[in-house]
């Protein structure tokens, strides 16, 4: 299994050494004062914690602090941590609950985010826990995307079912579910085209290849994952937004966070649209995929670098 702490970790270099390593600094030695509190208010924003969870972080440590009687800033930063803790688990639930013969997964995303790399890396995942894994190409808009998720097929070891560009997204989401059925594969995920949150019509679309899936499997799709690519920030958030209005999204792959110095984006998610991140993506490898653990992830961000 992969080394999700170390990981994880590795991943959140660039935020640990920007904005976290300055909130590091300043819940030092110092004293508990206004200054301090519009500081770590300012560098949390700027991380793309989000307003509305760093108002709520912050409020709620200035009342413990003004409860507990506390004047070391050093002694806020356990607080901090709790809090942040708890913020990532306000939205936490199992990944893939319940048994059943064919787990059907849904991945979706807008272009460039990083999903077809995402699909492999899950397929990889799957694959290391024992499971008999199948794609979908239902991505038919563009021939290269169907050409990329066939590439990866080839280097997981997972075959790809697919149609010619242009077809219809839903049949080869048909097609994949009876071929999952026939080769007694118990995990499929369909890779979908990459939507601009913006275009109307390609949502609606998705919104088909749901019901299909429902039709022909019960409760499918069983995980609708929304791909975010953590460089983006606040626009991801955005985009996330969208998604969740047109179909169920049961969780977030939060890819490239090796990239960003504002992997904050992740109290973001789960604070103000409540959706649990299922993985991090943290390289290029398709080893460089971590199941996502607040814990690990809050440890992440204020490990000193060298421990």
């Amino acid at each position: 299994m992969f080394d999700s702490a170390k990981r994880i970790r590795g991943g959140l270099t660039k935020t640990r050494r920007s904005f976290f390593g300055q909130i590091l600094s300043l819940l030092g030695a110092a004293d508990v004062n206004d200054e301090m509190w519009e500081d770590l208010e300012a560098l949390l924003i700027q991380a793309d914690v989000g307003m509305t969870a760093t108002m709520e972080i912050v409020g709620s440590l200035q009342t413990e602090v003004a409860r507990c009687g506390i004047h070391r800033a050093s002694e806020v930063q356990a607080l901090l941590k709790e809090r942040l803790i708890e913020t990532l688990q306000t939205a936490s639930q199992p990944y893939l609950s319940g048994e059943r013969m064919l787990n059907v997964v849904l991945v979706v995303g807008a272009n460039g985010s990083g999903k077809t790399t995402s699909i492999a890396k899950l397929a990889h995942y799957h694959q290391s826990r024992g499971d008999k894994v199948i794609l979908a190409a239902a991505d038919t808009f563009r021939a290269a995307a169907i050409d990329q998720l066939r590439i990866w097929g080839e280097r997981t070891g997972t075959p790809v079912i697919a149609h010619q560009p242009g077809a219809d997204p839903g049949a080869v989401v048909y097609d994949a579910i009876r071929a999952s059925r026939a080769r007694g594969a118990n995990v499929l995920i369909a890779d979908t085209a990459g939507r601009l949150h913006t275009k109307y019509n390609l949502m609606q679309e998705l919104k088909k290849v749901v019901g299909v899936a429902r039709k022909q499997v019960h409760q499918a799709p069983h995980e609708t994952l929304l791909v975010l690519d953590a460089t983006t920030g606040q626009n991801a958030l955005s985009q996330a937004r969208h998604f969740k209005e047109t179909v169920d999204v049961t969780g977030a792959i939060l890819a490239k966070l090796d990239g960003t110095a504002k992997g904050g984006m992740a109290f973001a998610i789960a604070k103000e649209l409540t959706i649990p991140i299922r993985f991090v993506g943290t390289g290029e490898t398709l080893e460089d995929f971590s199941e996502f653990s607040a814990e690990e992830f809050v440890a992440g961000l204020f490990q000193q670098d060298g421990t």
